[in-house]
């Protein structure tokens, strides 16, 4: 039996609300890309979230275009996350 590794993937998204109809992919990519977009954000003290199903359906998207409606919701889960983490009260 052999078993394979499942490369690890990573989507960076941008989102103002001021500037933004809706956040946007401004990274994306697997193996040490992925690594390296991880430890930017850490380096940076942007919050990660480990979903893998949500990084497979952004990893799709072209680089700075917006998340299509479909994922509106997951996204804003997302977000609400990372609100959560930086301490901000409101989306805004």
């Amino acid at each position: 039996m052999s078993m394979t590794k499942k490369r690890k993937k990573a989507v960076a998204l941008r989102y103002n609300p001021l500037k933004d109809r809706a956040p946007k992919i401004t990274a994306k990519g697997s193996g040490d890309v992925a690594e390296r977009i991880i430890e930017i954000a850490h380096k940076h003290n942007i919050p990660v979230k480990d979903d893998a199903d949500l990084v497979e359906v952004l990893s799709k998207l072209e680089i700075e275009k917006e998340i299509p409606p479909d994922v509106y919701v997951v996204v804003a889960e997302l977000l609400s996350f990372v609100y959560s983490v930086n301490g901000k009260k409101t989306l805004f």
